[in-house]
């Protein structure tokens, strides 16, 4: 090969050198701006995606603020009343017409309104007795889940077990606090805890006459409680019967209940609601609850009032699915699980307020739901035998 054959060799290589740089320049922009598109198209979509939440949001709220009220029906403390009012008005400018009844009082009280036409709430905030045997039978609620608007509300990621809990087919009433519930009170001053290892020892003849309850016959934690005792394979018929030897006192008030426990008239209270007797301890009474862990047989698990659901015909419709989202929010879980002592369904809503017995345990007894309520069939004569009609 001569000079001349090598330099043209050389110059050939060269420019198919040159060319595959830029080539692959080329096919690298190409790359890079296929990846671009790629990112702007997906952004698109997800903007899309997101648009009708968004878009259904902001017109949501300002029908809301036109409203101007949300009405709620609930129990209610002076603590849960600010809860549940305080920091939404805050945020959304909405004002909270807030009702704090009993469960025993609502569907009285709502039924009679709708008999006369008169349709003025729009949510419940209460327990499930009262609305499985009540308020859902008279077609007081709406499906809960087209009220709900929030991405975060609507992942079931966000909530324990994967899932909204509903206790009822058309998933109009939501379980927001499933929490091992305190069964047995004490007036810290008159009872050593350590001396319940069992319900059993409620029979010990020294209680004898000194054992207030919450009455089993009406919807309420007393009725709650005593389904736990019916429904426990080493409890059930005849521990009631034995226990109602015990010359207990009946009461259908709840803070009566807790007040004649923290002045010391009675040193045991079975069945009243949790967050009373929180609240009463917060503020220096001397009451507590018997930690579910050191009983044998445990105790159930309930939300208490802690449900959530949407009245049909509701005053204010659009406020009602502000309130709702809000409620359902890490911050309104958080608030509203922190004032009554509860566990939020929210997995992301802190437990750090609550003893650690109150989170709830697999398996446990579940008192709220449409089974447990339909075993009240075979519970209530054993209540009427015991302590009458």
């Amino acid at each position: 090969m001569n000079k001349g054959d090598l330099l043209t060799g050389v110059a050939i290589i060269m420019g198919k050198k040159n060319a595959a740089k830029k080539e692959n320049k080329v096919s690298g922009w190409k790359v890079a701006l296929a990846a671009i598109v790629a990112a702007l198209n997906f952004s698109s979509l997800a903007f899309a995606a997101a648009a009708p939440n968004t878009a259904e949001w902001e017109n949501t709220l300002a029908a809301a603020k036109k409203e101007g009220t949300v009405a709620v029906i609930s129990d209610v403390t002076g603590a849960l009343r600010d809860a549940l009012t305080q920091e939404f008005q805050k945020k959304y400018g909405i004002s909270v017409d807030l009702l704090g009844i009993t469960g025993r009082e609502v569907s009285p009280r709502v039924a009679a309104e709708r008999k006369a036409g008169q349709f003025l709430w729009d949510i419940y905030i209460h327990g499930s007795t009262t609305a499985l045997e009540a308020m859902i039978p008279m077609g007081a609620f709406d499906p809960l889940e087209p009220a709900l608007i929030s991405p975060d509300v609507k992942d079931p990621k966000t909530w324990r077990g994967g899932k909204i809990e509903f206790l009822d087919p058309n998933k109009t009433l939501m379980v927001m606090t499933p929490f091992q519930r305190g069964t047995i009170f004490y007036n810290t001053k008159l009872v050593n805890p350590k001396e319940f290892k069992s319900y059993k020892d409620l029979l010990d003849p020294k209680w004898k006459g000194k054992i207030l309850v919450d009455d089993p016959r009406k919807a309420g934690p007393g009725q709650a409680t005593f389904t736990f005792f019916f429904l426990h394979p080493g409890l059930g018929p005849d521990f009631i019967r034995a226990l109602g030897k015990q010359q207990l006192t009946l009461s259908r008030d709840y803070a009566q209940e807790v007040d004649a426990i923290g002045q010391g008239r009675y040193p045991v209270l079975l069945g009243t609601p949790d967050f009373i007797a929180i609240a009463r301890a917060k503020q220096g009474v001397p009451i507590a609850i018997v930690d579910a862990r050191q009983l044998k047989e445990g105790t159930d698990v309930s939300p208490a009032s802690g449900n959530l659901a949407l009245f049909n015909r509701a005053a204010h419709p659009n406020a009602a699915k502000v309130y709702i989202n809000w409620l359902l929010s890490k911050e309104g879980q958080t608030i509203y699980a922190r004032v009554n002592g509860y566990i939020s369904a929210r997995l992301d809503v802190p437990t750090d307020h609550a003893p650690a017995w109150r989170v709830p345990l697999p398996g446990a007894i579940k008192t709220y739901t449409q089974e447990a309520i339909d075993k009240k069939v075979d519970l209530f004569p054993v209540l009427t035998e015991v302590f009458g009609r």
